[in-house]
């Protein structure tokens, strides 16, 4: 029994690196898309139009990857209540990867005219449903291999993954820039794209080692598995996905603005070069990256739920202080305000996925995590740049911004409170995992 414990520990462990590695790998494809949104592609793929319009279009690219995502939730949610969640999350890679490379060799503009943004929508589709199942599962695959006592931590941990994500992206895109100079813009942007498969090769490699998680194995061993899990979650549990898309408003739509939207803002109003505004990204990825297993760690010991309302007020609290400092105009300033605005951000991403997989039973987990969340990246990640770029050319000031921070940071909190744990998680699935039986696949 004592070697079992010990196995499944090690196993837990290696569950979360792979988790993890597979997450940054995924996620570094979406971000350089977003990345790519507001400094290439307006020029590259959009230049026919002003630079109001340009950034619209671009953005609004951006936006369909988000819509997307539900689509990816539900094939792969499908899946992963079916077969289970490594096979899930094997094929999420392929469609992430597969799909950035093609970004990499995509034709211009100039060369193909609207045929090049009408493709570089069409692969931006493809990049949604890849992460609209990767989240999920990603998250499953890192906690069902956890204990009880560390539930949080262990689902915080392919969540940091996203934020390294984010680094590995802007750290790629800056070195690039500094390395073609003037040529970044004709040859040089493709490469961080290009660079993609060699990640997807690494990353297919680790997930593959991985045996299935003890809750998936106790829902086959009991036979509960669901013939139609996303059905069945949408008719017993849509209160429960609506909730879940509703607690990711203040977390996933200020974070767009201060990764995205502002880099286009920085450098239009203020004229701050490019190359500084993507690094203070890469600094805010890296607080990032030691905050969110903080935050899951702490939300362990004080409580998931009331660890999240606290990131949810803290965000609230910093609206306006936030659009004060960017406003200063000084390059340092926008820096600071940057990095600082992952803490708040990092106070929810820490608990988040238990918090929502909590809401939900084994046999149907995978199916509404992955609803539930990438419902609520749509309607917060995936427009909040258009809402708030809407914004600043309706009422011609950045504190309007602030009011988005502060009502998506109201709808969460409310969301956040009627939210409950499930019957048979708390009773039950999670109880088990500790000591479910370990079976190489």
């Amino acid at each position: 029994m004592k070697k079992d414990g010990v196995k499944h520990k090690k196993i837990g462990r290696n569950a979360a690196i792979a988790a993890t590695i597979g997450s940054v790998i995924e996620w570094y494809d979406f971000f350089l898309y977003a990345t790519a949104s507001a400094l290439i592609f307006p020029k590259v793929f959009f230049p026919a139009s002003d630079p109001y319009i340009a950034t619209l279009q671009s953005f609004g690219a951006f936006a369909i990857g988000f819509f997307a995502r539900p689509i990816g939730a539900a094939i792969f949610g499908h899946f992963g209540d079916r077969v289970g969640r490594k096979t899930a999350l094997v094929l999420t890679m392929f469609l992430m990867g597969l799909s950035s490379l093609a970004m990499g060799l995509l034709p211009t503009y100039d060369s193909i005219g609207m045929l090049a943004p009408a493709l570089l929508i069409f692969l931006r589709l493809i990049q949604g449903i890849g992460v609209g199942g990767e989240w999920g599962g990603a998250v499953l695959l890192s906690m069902e291999w956890g204990q009880k006592k560390n539930q949080a931590l262990m689902a915080s941990w392919p969540q940091m993954g996203v934020s390294a994500g984010l680094l590995l992206s802007s750290i790629v895109i800056s070195l690039i820039m500094f390395i073609t100079g003037d040529s970044f813009y004709t040859w040089g942007w493709r490469i961080p794209f290009l660079f993609s498969v060699l990640l997807l090769i690494i990353g297919l490699i680790i997930r593959a080692k991985i045996p299935e998680t003890p809750s998936f194995q106790n829902v086959q061993e009991e036979k509960q598995v669901s013939r139609k899990p996303v059905l069945e979650v949408i008719k017993n549990h849509p209160r429960e996905i609506l909730l879940a898309a509703l607690i990711r408003m203040s977390e996933n739509g200020p974070f767009y603005v201060y990764t995205v939207l502002m880099i286009n803002y920085g450098m239009e109003t203020f004229k701050i070069n490019q190359q500084f505004l993507v690094n203070a990204n890469t600094v805010g990825s890296l607080v990032m990256v030691f905050c969110i297993p903080l935050f899951g760690y702490l939300s362990d010991r004080f409580g998931i739920k009331r660890m999240y309302l606290i990131g949810v007020a803290t965000t609230f609290l910093w609206a306006f202080p936030y659009i004060g400092l960017i406003n200063t105009g000084i390059p340092f300033v926008i820096f600071l305000a940057t990095a600082l605005s992952m803490i708040p951000h990092s106070m929810q991403v820490g608990p988040q996925g238990a918090l929502v997989a909590k809401s939900f039973p084994a046999r149907l987990r995978y199916s509404g995590l992955s609803l539930g969340s990438q419902f609520g990246s749509i309607i917060a990640g995936g427009i909040a740049p258009l809402v708030c770029t809407f914004l600043l050319h309706q009422f011609g000031t950045a504190y309007a911004i602030s009011g988005y921070i502060i009502f998506v940071a109201i709808v969460t909190f409310i969301a956040t409170l009627l939210l409950k744990n499930n019957p048979e998680t708390e009773d039950k699935s999670l109880e088990t995992e500790g000591t479910a039986s370990v079976t190489a696949q």
